[in-house]
């Protein structure tokens, strides 16, 4: 299989946490992907209409693309533990909670890196931090249980997405008053699969 990958990606980073944690690395052979809406030359547009990524080419089959739809096709492929049943729905809703973390927090980062200075909305911008904090607020208070639950989905989109406000967004804090969220995402820092994703510009 191939992956078309950037180390920069939130949602790279999930697929590539559940390659480790399945022990599928070895399947697949990465392609970097590098660029934006307005700069898709190097996207695989062709395998992906979207040209966004992560997309995943199979072995004599349709390309996959979007991180949920990557993600829960290579736990099914190793029969993994990522989806437990018997909590599923709130799983997917953590899921859901973290990916819309990222999409929040790339669509500020796009307005800073693709629109030039004087057409830059800085309410709008204000506007996706609002939506972050609103959610990063629900999972110090709503989500504890969860969170602290065997690894699942919903836990490994949330370390994405809390990796990525570091990457990008470090200098809004949002540890400053969430100590809970804070610890459990400190806690696993060094658990290989995490460890070993850390977001990076190529």
């Amino acid at each position: 299989m191939i992956l078309f990958d950037n180390p920069a990606s939130p949602f790279c980073r999930k697929v590539n946490i559940v390659l480790a944690e399945t022990g599928q690395q070895g399947d697949v052979t990465v392609r970097p992907a590098i660029g934006h809406p307005l700069d898709s030359g190097k996207m695989p547009t062709t395998e992906n209409p979207l040209g966004k990524i992560p997309t995943l080419l199979r072995d004599n089959a349709a390309a996959l693309y979007d991180s949920r739809v990557i993600c829960q096709f290579l736990n099914a492929r190793a029969v993994g533990n990522l989806y437990p049943e018997d909590a599923l729905w709130d799983v997917l809703t953590l899921e859901a909670t973290g990916d819309g973390i990222c999409d929040a927090a790339v669509a500020m980062v796009y307005e800073g890196r693709t629109r030039p200075a004087d057409k830059q909305f800085p309410d709008m911008v204000e506007a996706q931090w609002s939506k972050i904090e609103r959610a990063l607020d629900t999972l110090e208070t709503r989500w504890v249980d969860q969170m602290n639950a065997p690894l699942n989905i919903g836990q490994i989109a949330c370390i994405a997405a809390l990796g990525y406000l570091d990457f990008r967004l470090g200098d809004r804090d949002w540890r400053a008053e969430r100590p809970v969220l804070a610890a459990w995402f400190g806690d696993l820092a060094d658990r290989p699969s995490v460890a070993a994703t850390m977001p990076f510009a190529p």
